[in-house]
């Protein structure tokens, strides 16, 4: 009798035990420390308008005269992007005034203002942001002589370049930048004939961005 009580007391406990191995062994395991999931990466938005400042340097020729203006040039400009994926294009437009002059013999030509209105597109990779561009010149020539005599004209042409720009906060950015400018020619009286300027530009700018 004694025995008959004691195997049913042993095989009872015997099932317990499995039953408690078999439940601890479906029960998760937790480590001591994970390490969080990265944050989720943030695409840099150039999408919106956007205000800023450019300076940089100038250098050109004049038709049917060998003066050769240079100088530094400087302005504000003004713009708005459209951005799909990582594709991005708007429109610039910019104001400057430069020191650009040269003299030969009895003239001396300077250019001391131009704008451009101008057509941009590229392509984003990350916060960098590299375009071409293109569009209507605009800007001032005047004609000097050793005699005191002056005449400016006013002249429209086309422009066109490229650069780059980098976004290091999610609204300022820098940028460099190439433009090549050809305005057209008008008649000077004070040389006898048409002048125009062909010029190229190389500037740095910051942009903030609403």
């Amino acid at each position: 009798m004694k025995k008959t009580v004691y195997g049913a007391a042993l095989g009872a406990a015997l099932t317990l035990s499995a039953t408690g191995i078999a439940g601890a062994a479906d029960l998760p395991s937790y480590p001591y420390y994970t390490t969080p999931a990265p944050a989720p990466y943030s695409a840099y938005s150039w999408a919106g308008p956007y205000l800023g400042a450019t300076l940089g340097y100038e250098w050109g020729s004049v038709d049917n005269n060998p003066t050769r203006p240079t100088g530094a040039a400087g302005g504000i400009e003004a713009g708005f992007n459209w951005q799909h994926g990582n594709f991005v294009y708007g429109g610039e437009a910019d104001i400057n005034l430069s020191a650009a002059s040269d003299t030969f013999a009895p003239w001396q030509f300077s250019n001391p203002w131009f704008g451009t209105v101008r057509g941009r597109a590229g392509v984003a990779i990350g916060n960098v942001l590299i375009f071409g561009t293109a569009g209507l010149a605009y800007g001032g020539l005047t004609a000097d002589t050793s005699g005191n005599l002056s005449e400016s004209h006013a002249s429209f042409g086309w422009t066109a370049g490229g650069g780059a720009e980098i976004g290091f906060t999610p609204h300022w950015s820098a940028k460099a930048e190439w433009l090549f400018l050809d305005f057209g020619d008008h008649h000077y009286s004070v040389t006898g004939t048409n002048n125009g300027l062909s010029t190229n530009l190389l500037r740095l700018g910051v942009n903030y961005h609403f």
